[in-house]
């Protein structure tokens, strides 16, 4: 083993040293003591001082590297086709050359581009609706199977988890959808009156009200409140029974994830939903009868008499059928994104937040598209 060394060529004339003379093993085994004389030499170099490999012993890639580290990737490519060594050693500085060049161009930072970043989050985002689209189609298919396969076996029913749901996304939702809709109908009738009273048309705050709560806002406001509400409940018990490993020891007694857990929430909120739709409807009603008496002098007997000349059977059949829709894939997406948990408290956090503004965008969209539609076929 020779001892590497890094000296500077001495010349005839009266300037000491103009370059450098390079030998012995140049390896990782010399590493630490090369490294230092490298970095203090590197600064001194101005690029055009004669080299002489000709003396170099042994070299492997620690050494190659060094040696780019000291004169640079194009300046080392030059020593090498004008030195005398051997292909080997030649090829070898080359390849360590061009792979330390590629690294350093890669690391280089390029220049910042703000319609690049928007364009490339606008991407980002596009990208992740697709993969959620396809995730919830794929997801609605497994239920849906899932629920072909047990409505023929009846025994397979679980109708204590069933009632559980129910009393829990159902029953323990009435006051705060019936408070709501009680209010929101008592403004609606509001602000109808304010506007309806400068033309002389105060006695239609009634078909207002009724229209509104039978047609759009009483199964659009259940459902907002049943996604922020019921939703987030179902991906924050199935993402801690999915964090805690409790799906996995599901499915290694051989039952399905699905069946125990997806089929029961949805059959509850398919049940729940229309039923919070009608009180809400009757709840919205109510209270702009309340602001008619109380504003417009409209007992209770005329409301009712003008409801009952309205036709309000078409509207309130258009509100009620929008329910069980709303209510199947506010369960879905509620389920799904407790699923996609994985294994922390904040991916918890994260998937119920996730749950909640997929299923409250969902659920607006397609009330929108469904307005448009009907509005279009005259129903």
């Amino acid at each position: 083993m020779t001892t590497p060394y890094l000296t500077p060529l001495q010349t005839s004339s009266k300037d000491a040293a103009n370059g450098l003379q390079i030998g012995g093993d140049w390896t990782l085994a010399h590493y630490a003591r090369l490294e230092p004389q490298v970095l203090a030499l590197r600064e001194r170099l101005q690029g055009e001082e004669p080299v002489d490999l000709s003396t170099l012993a042994a070299l492997d890639t620690a050494g190659a590297a060094l040696l780019v580290e000291l004169f640079g990737s194009a300046r080392l490519r030059q020593l090498t086709e004008r030195s005398a060594l051997n292909s080997q050693r030649c090829a070898l500085l080359l390849a360590v050359a061009d792979a330390m060049a590629d690294s350093r161009q890669a690391q280089t930072p390029g220049e910042p581009s703000v319609l690049r970043e928007v364009l490339g989050h606008i991407g980002e985002v596009v990208e992740g609706m697709w993969h959620q689209g396809r995730a919830l189609l794929g997801f609605m298919g497994l239920t849906l199977s899932g629920m072909l396969a047990i409505l023929i076996r009846p025994r397979r029913w679980r109708l204590t988890s069933l009632a559980a749901h129910l009393e829990q996304c159902g029953l323990n939702a009435v006051p705060i959808v019936a408070l709501l809709t009680f209010l929101v109908g008592a403004v609606v009738a509001f602000l109808g009156a304010t506007i309806l009273a400068d033309f002389g048309a105060s006695i239609y705050t009634v078909n207002l009200v009724a229209f509104s709560f039978l047609r759009e806002f009483g199964v659009l406001l259940t459902a907002i409140l049943m996604a922020g509400r019921t939703a987030s409940a179902f991906t924050a018990q199935i993402g801690s029974m999915k964090a805690n490993e409790e799906i996995d020891a599901i499915r290694t007694l051989g039952l399905s994830p699905v069946e125990l857990l997806v089929l029961p929430r949805v059959f509850a909120m398919l049940i729940a939903l229309p039923i919070l739709t009608f009180i809400a409807m009757l709840s919205g009603m109510l209270g702009g009868a309340l602001v008619c008496a109380v504003a417009l002098d409209i007992p209770s007997a005329m409301y009712l008499s003008i409801l009952q000349d309205s036709d309000l059977l078409r509207h309130f059949l258009v509100g009620l059928l929008k329910a069980p829709i709303f209510a199947f894939l506010i369960a879905l997406i509620g389920c799904l994104e407790g699923f996609k948990v994985s294994g922390s408290a904040q991916s918890v956090g994260e998937h119920t937040t996730s749950a909640v503004v997929q299923s409250i965008f969902v659920v607006i969209l397609l009330d929108a598209l469904a307005a448009l539609f009907l509005m279009e076929m005259g129903w």
